[in-house]
């Protein structure tokens, strides 16, 4: 098949969303297929409020239509809900073409968290945006009842993998420091409620935060005895994780959280809230804790097998990933039931 894949999230970003569309293309191209990429950096760009390390897309809506009309895609995948996902909805509404979308990020929550606007205005918008999609590809059974209680349709499954070659417990350590190591890999953003974790109390050890993001400077002047590493990738990355000891996952708001799976692949347990991703990706493992306490949870995890933890990852895979994503996507020339009208388009 001919792919094209819209996405407003795409390198030189760094995150899960990047991570994951980076790889399922790698993966369908594998299989045979052909994956065309409209991402921001094709485009003339503007910084995102709140967040300037992440570019936006000015006025693409032309250019994402030549793009289709010389693509001639079997299947249109649109992977955010940004300018480009927006451009792409409209150009393919008015060309009558199918086409799925994906639910990668709570958009609603975050922006409450930034700015004075009530979730349920935010979820309108968002049913808004995916009610013509063919299929609302979503990582776990929780946020798909969630979703679907919300008035959501057509909301299908897709999973996510772990590269285990690259995230292994072999590794040597980047640091060393005093044990145990609690980590934190990720965005250091509002969203990702980490000064949950780092106000956290120990009994002993050290914290470690491997990451960037809009609050890297002020989380690291307001927590001097926190050590935070940066942005690390690849094999650096790896070695980060191989030198903490329990994973520490804050967040209230993952739809997933790919880093919860290169935790694990590293033999890390984790800790966490009981919410949806954790909830999902852990299940009945028994490869971390789930604790409204995050330190009573981080330090009954450091009591997990690290072996059970690398087992349970290896049960994720990028291939099975992206084969759930090729059986979701709607090709062209199927069936347009759920495909609004010209008019609705512009509404």
């Amino acid at each position: 098949m001919r792919i094209l894949l819209v996405s407003d999230a795409w390198a030189p970003q760094v995150n899960g969303v990047v991570r994951t569309l980076q790889q399922v293309k790698s993966e369908c191209e594998a299989l045979g297929h052909r994956v065309d990429v409209v991402s921001p950096e094709q485009f003339r760009t503007m910084p995102c409020p709140t967040y300037p390390e992440i570019r936006l897309a000015v006025r693409p809506g032309r250019e994402i239509g030549r793009r289709i009309d010389a693509v001639r895609p079997d299947s249109v995948h649109i992977a955010t809900e940004g300018p480009l996902g927006i451009a792409a909805r409209r150009q393919c509404l008015r060309r009558r073409l199918p086409f799925t979308t994906s639910y990668h990020t709570r958009f609603p929550e975050y922006v409450h968290a930034r700015f004075p606007v009530p979730l349920a205005l935010g979820y309108a918008w968002m049913r808004w945006f995916h009610r013509p999609s063919a299929a609302v590809m979503v990582a776990t059974r929780s946020i798909r009842r969630d979703l679907e209680g919300r008035g959501f349709a057509n909301v299908a499954d897709w999973s996510r993998g772990v590269d285990t070659e690259l995230f292994r417990p072999d590794r040597p350590p980047a640091l060393d420091l005093p044990r145990p190591v609690h980590l934190y890999v990720g965005r250091l953003a509002v969203e990702k409620n980490l000064e949950a974790f780092l106000a956290m109390p120990l009994r002993s050890g050290s914290k470690l935060v491997v990451g960037g993001g809009p609050q890297l400077r002020a989380l690291r002047a307001q927590y001097p005895e926190v050590h935070f590493a940066g942005a690390k990738f690849g094999e650096d990355l790896a070695r980060h994780y191989a030198s903490g000891d329990v994973f520490v996952f804050p967040s209230l708001t993952d739809t997933f959280g790919l880093v919860l799976l290169e935790a694990l692949a590293c033999g890390l347990p984790v800790a966490a809230y009981p919410v949806p991703g954790p909830l999902d990706v852990l299940g009945d493992s028994g490869c971390g804790v789930l604790d409204r306490d995050l330190a009573r949870a981080a330090e009954r995890a450091l009591e997990i097998p690290r072996a059970r933890c690398r087992a349970y990852a290896l049960t994720f895979s990028w291939r099975r990933c992206a084969e759930q994503f090729l059986g979701n996507l709607h090709p062209v020339g199927s069936p347009l039931d759920s495909i609004e009208t010209p008019r609705a388009a512009a509404e």
